[in-house]
């Protein structure tokens, strides 16, 4: 890892908890690892962990830290997740209660973060392939089931992309070399076949016709653990707010397949 890579990681985070970065970690440090955010009181942390290590595709875990300890020590020594996020939304009984900058008044000595994987990490890999990624992009829910555990369980989540056959067949192999970022497509053509639900997407806007020449490329989504956390009922559970991912210092070509 250079070090003009190094600094523009911290530089990034150094800016958001300035407030100085504020809006979506799309197209920021491309070179780096980003991460979802699930932070969750310690009582509730091994039935998440197992939830995620059944479900690795939707739900990759890069790291968890001690009960109590806001700081990274593997993705990004020293980084604080209580402010390094440029939003982040609180639950409270399976509810979004708000979004915030900043939740060090929230924080207690029995949570738990976890660290996973998040697709927004090969973006900049499919640009480079040609493969463009600032447009067509939703996360809708599908009838495929998780694996569940303890209190835990619900439908897959799934990010769409809307891509020409050559971009879908590039993105794939793209993709595929990166396993800790939810890896290839886990289904490519029509939306019905995995129920998607078109007709109300998590995040996106409202999707409409998709236009001729493209196809839907669906990945997993780690948005899938948030959901299932939510459905949970959890008296405090802790995300980054949709595409606000946290910026790790870890290159993402260390993490991706030859």
């Amino acid at each position: 890892m250079t070090a003009d890579v190094t600094l523009e990681s911290q530089r990034v985070r150094r800016d958001i908890r300035a407030g100085r970065i504020t809006g979506t970690s799309r197209g920021l440090a491309h070179s780096f690892v980003q991460c979802n955010l699930a932070i969750l009181p310690r009582e509730y942390a091994f039935d998440f962990l197992l939830y995620c290590q059944r479900n690795q595709r939707a739900c990759p875990v890069l790291e968890v830290t001690d009960p109590g300890d806001p700081v990274t020590r593997k993705l990004a020594p020293g980084a604080d997740l209580r402010t390094d996020c440029a939003r982040y939304t609180i639950f409270v009984d399976g509810i979004a209660r708000e979004d915030r900058a900043d939740i060090r008044d929230l924080w207690r000595d029995d949570l738990v973060a976890f660290l996973i994987g998040s697709g927004i990490t090969f973006d900049g890999a499919l640009e480079r392939a040609g493969v463009p990624t600032d447009r067509y992009r939703w996360v809708l829910r599908t009838k495929r089931p998780t694996e569940p555990a303890g209190p835990f369980r619900g439908d897959l989540i799934v990010t769409m992309r809307w891509l020409t056959p050559e971009q879908a067949i590039t993105a794939t192999q793209v993709s595929a070399r990166f396993p800790f970022n939810h890896g290839a497509p886990i289904h490519i053509g029509d939306p019905a076949a995995i129920g998607a639900d078109l007709a109300a997407p998590m995040f996106g806007g409202p999707v409409p016709a998709i236009p001729d020449g493209l196809i839907a490329v669906f990945w997993a989504c780690g948005v899938t653990p948030q959901s299932a956390a939510e459905a949970a009922g959890l008296p405090l559970f802790i995300t980054h707010a949709a595409a606000h991912s946290f910026v790790t210092d870890l290159s993402a070509d260390r993490l991706m397949l030859p």
